[in-house]
């Protein structure tokens, strides 16, 4: 679950743009070696992701908290008078789909989306990611571009359909990428 080092294979869509064909000895077929020069970069492990997600979590909840009060306050809608504030109480107002909790969970869903894809698309890190020194690029090194980091973001709010399995990925692949990287063609790196 830790860092990894990709140097000795490209990925397979990106052979034929950083690897030249070099004859056998034999010189009767080609083999696709690493081109000379190309970076190593060092993929970001599991431990390092959650890090930066903790941290991006602590940035998106008080603005998604502080809009749905505001946006509750100007509409009138409040949680429902309530004994205890247990696990069935938040079950139960889930289920019958209360105007206070889907309000919240719009919300939070909307600045979060934004917030990844505004971050990603500007300067390929989110305030996370900036904090625990790892970025996204793209399958040929660079930055993604705006409908890569479209998708990534797709992609997150699969993995979050999926009750995190597609987060929880990232920890198992030899590569070290989530359903949100394998969907968009980003690798996460350290810088």
């Amino acid at each position: 679950m830790g860092d990894g080092v990709m140097a000795s294979e490209p990925p397979a869509g990106v052979r034929e743009r950083l690897a030249e064909k070099v004859p056998d000895r034999t010189g009767e077929r080609a083999t696709s070696r690493p081109r000379a020069g190309a970076a190593t970069v060092i993929v970001a492990g599991f431990w390092r992701r959650l890090g930066g997600a903790a941290i991006d979590v602590g940035v998106i909840l008080p603005v998604s908290l502080l809009l749905t009060w505001f946006a509750g306050t100007i509409a009138s809608i409040h949680l429902p008078p309530g004994r205890s504030r247990d696990l069935d109480f938040w079950l139960d107002l889930m289920l019958t789909s209360d105007p206070a909790v889907m309000t919240a969970v719009i919300i939070t869903l909307a600045v979060t989306t934004i917030y990844l894809f505004v971050f990603q698309a500007t300067i390929a890190q989110t305030l996370g990611m900036r904090v625990m020194k790892i970025r996204v690029i793209d399958v040929y090194g660079d930055a993604p571009s705006y409908p890569r980091v479209g998708l990534r973001t797709a992609g997150y709010l699969a993995s979050l359909a999926t009750l995190f399995l597609g987060f929880l990925w990232i920890g198992f692949d030899a590569e070290k990428r989530g359903l949100h990287d394998w969907i968009a063609g980003t690798y996460v790196v350290r810088v």
